[in-house]
């Protein structure tokens, strides 16, 4: 398979850094836009304007219609969704940073059935020590992760994880043409349900009186966090082993809790800091472990 190296080249490293600080700072970013537009509303523009205009300019990729649809359906519908819907719920933009990178064991784990690899014990202890911070989050949460949004944002993380396995399927296809035409597949079961739930006048009126922060907000997440950060990711994650990249996303709750504090004064109580330790300890375990331990 071509995706069988596992050290990053030094500007495919740096490469993957900017892409985490921009998936860090954009739960700030969703924050913000959760405040003009209502969840599956935000979602579905979000998908649109990646579709439009770049429709026009970029072939659909060469791999199975239904790849594409998948693919839109489950980051579309399924990662934005959900998470947007979890954050208007309550999930603050930090902990939804951290509770979203739960993709990294749902990443690997997912090729790891799909190639027949075999799960390593540290990969084990990794995942319980991740997850036991994820239970501290929803015992001790309370208005910033409630149950439920708590819920969807993991299952947001999982749909998150099958699309990467998804793009996967073809290392050398054109990503942001991918991310693209994805978009084709997001947008319409999402705007269909925001009309049906959040009300069709009340769309039209969001949509008109939106004012520029919600706009900017809106592009962010279009031509940002999507086809830049999308096609990115997609690009790396085709020229590398999904041990190697998912788990460097273990830098985006990072930057995610840091921009939470620094622009919307998010709070850090001890109970935040020791969970997010325990997942970014679970992440960093899963990504530095079995290098250290072949030196």
């Amino acid at each position: 398979m071509p995706h069988t190296k596992s050290t990053l080249s030094l500007p495919h490293l740096i490469l993957a850094i900017l892409v985490t600080l921009v998936w860090g700072s954009n739960f700030v970013v969703i924050h913000i836009g959760l405040e003009h537009f209502p969840p599956i509303l935000f979602a579905a523009l979000r998908f649109l304007f990646v579709f439009f205009p770049l429709c026009f300019f970029l072939k659909r990729p060469k791999v199975p219609i239904k790849d594409i649809a998948f693919y839109g359906i489950l980051v579309g519908a399924g990662q934005f969704g959900l998470l947007f819907t979890a954050m208007k719920l309550g999930l603050s933009p930090g902990l939804a940073s951290l509770i979203m990178q739960v993709q990294v064991f749902f990443t690997i784990g997912l090729a790891m059935v799909v190639s027949g690899e075999k799960v390593a014990k540290y990969q084990i202890v990794a995942l319980f020590i991740a997850a036991s911070g994820v239970v501290l989050i929803g015992v001790k949460g309370g208005g910033e992760a409630t149950p439920i949004a708590l819920a969807l944002a993991i299952i947001g993380s999982f749909c998150w994880a099958l699309s990467n396995i998804i793009i996967r399927k073809t290392p050398n296809v054109n990503t942001l043409s991918y991310v693209v035409w994805g978009g084709l597949f997001a947008f319409p079961p999402l705007l269909l349900y925001s009309y049906f739930t959040e009300g069709g006048s009340q769309i039209f009126a969001m949509i008109t009186n939106a004012n520029l922060e919600a706009w900017a907000a809106l592009a962010w997440q279009s031509v940002g966090n999507s086809m830049f950060g999308y096609a990115a990711w997609g690009f790396l994650l085709g020229r590398y082993k999904a041990a190697a990249i998912a788990p460097l996303a273990l830098l985006v709750p990072i930057s995610g809790i840091g921009a939470s504090v620094l622009l919307l004064q998010e709070t850090l109580p001890t109970w935040k800091i020791i969970a997010s330790g325990l997942v970014l300890a679970g992440l960093g375990i899963n990504t530095f472990w079995g290098r250290v331990s072949a030196k």
